[in-house]
């Protein structure tokens, strides 16, 4: 019952993260929007992890790739 309840947690604050860097992508409210991307798909990529569903731990492992090369990219600017 426990396990159920992180899972359901973990996954609406991932989504929230995500819509939030979402709206901040479409705000150009930059470099937060990479940060939060990059947090709502780590978060996504642990509840996937946690369900076993590996089509999701597959796009959430290349989505948390892409958004940290964004973020080095980032900083080495």
């Amino acid at each position: 019952m426990m396990r159920e309840k992180i899972d359901f947690v973990l996954k609406w604050v991932a989504c929230f993260v995500t819509l939030t860097g979402a709206i901040c992508t479409a705000l150009q409210v930059t470099p937060v929007n990479v940060y939060l991307l990059n947090l709502g798909a780590l978060l996504y990529l642990i509840w996937s992890i946690r369900i076993r569903e590996w089509n999701l731990i597959t796009i959430n492992t290349a989505l948390v790739t892409i958004y940290a090369v964004g973020v080095i990219v980032d900083l080495v600017k």
